[in-house]
């Protein structure tokens, strides 16, 4: 899919925000969540998900480039992506000058290649020729959940094995789409003993199209959101998709046809949708 750090703050602030003897503890301090911000979202902003506390703190768009929106990166810290080998978008020759134009420490790599026709032996050269040279973090390729042969977690071990210990990684990137919270721990769980060693972030995850819409959308993310914090092996986590229902099926038929639009974190007004509002407590 594509909607298109700071998370390496050295020190995390434990604190709550008491706004009065009946309220409850805030989550407060440089974390975990972060916004995938599509290509088409310049109407929408970014500032109105950051709380100012770091619950959400972080923002990528699959690109090199900076988000497009009405306020930039909304004071998130932004994660470039270099999805696919070369792209118009973000051209591979550009990838190095751009980091450093626009200070991103972390890079995202290749978009789905298990399902997109890069093998990993392609990915591996790929991979040490242009993002090896990169003095930042840096995240193997984001795969599905697919268990199929050659697809998935096997396609990171295969890339793995044909990086023959030449690949330098900090993060094993996944996505996530099924019918349950059950099958989405399973999955990260499974990816966590597979790659025991290595941190793991999750840059798309959501229910695929729930007959409840937003309702099961919220419900599942309720109890995502906890795993996700407690689990000290996964250090950044995305829900798709930062935008709204309207602008995603407009810009992305396919897209919202597989997930539904209840999981967006934007209304179609510009507001913050019951999502947003999730993951900002």
């Amino acid at each position: 899919m594509r909607c298109s750090t700071a998370g390496l703050f050295i020190l995390a602030i434990v604190a709550s925000v008491v706004a009065g003897p009946t309220s409850t503890p805030k989550r407060d301090g440089p974390g975990k969540r972060g916004l995938c911000w599509p290509w088409y979202n310049s109407p929408l902003n970014p500032a109105l998900l950051n709380d100012g506390s770091g619950t959400i703190n972080l923002i990528y768009d699959y690109e090199t480039y900076a988000p497009p929106s009405t306020d930039g990166d909304g004071g998130l810290a932004f994660i470039g992506m270099q999805r696919c080998t070369d792209c118009s978008s973000s051209p591979i020759a550009d990838l190095a000058t751009r980091q450093q134009q626009l200070g991103f420490v972390t890079v995202f790599t290749l978009n789905e290649p298990d399902v997109n026709g890069i093998t990993p032996a392609e990915a591996a050269a790929w991979y040490i020729e242009y993002i090896n040279p990169l003095a930042i973090k840096k995240a193997l390729p984001a795969v599905t959940s697919s268990t199929s042969s050659g697809q998935g977690l096997n396609w990171v071990a295969q890339m793995i094995t044909a990086c023959a210990g030449q690949c330098y990684y900090d993060y094993i990137n996944l996505h996530h789409y099924g019918a349950s919270f059950a099958e989405f721990q399973t999955y990260v769980e499974a990816a966590h003993a597979q790659f025991p060693d290595t941190q793991i972030v999750i840059t798309e995850f959501a229910l695929e199209n729930p007959a409840g819409g937003q309702a099961a959308q919220l419900a599942y993310f309720q109890q995502a959101i906890p795993f996700l914090d407690d689990a000290s092996y996964v250090e950044m986590y995305f829900p798709f998709v930062a935008t709204s229902p309207s602008l995603f099926t407009a810009n992305d038929a396919a897209g919202a046809a597989f997930v539904g639009t209840g999981s967006t974190l934007y209304n179609n007004d510009g507001s913050v949708s019951a999502i947003g509002e999730l993951f900002m407590q």
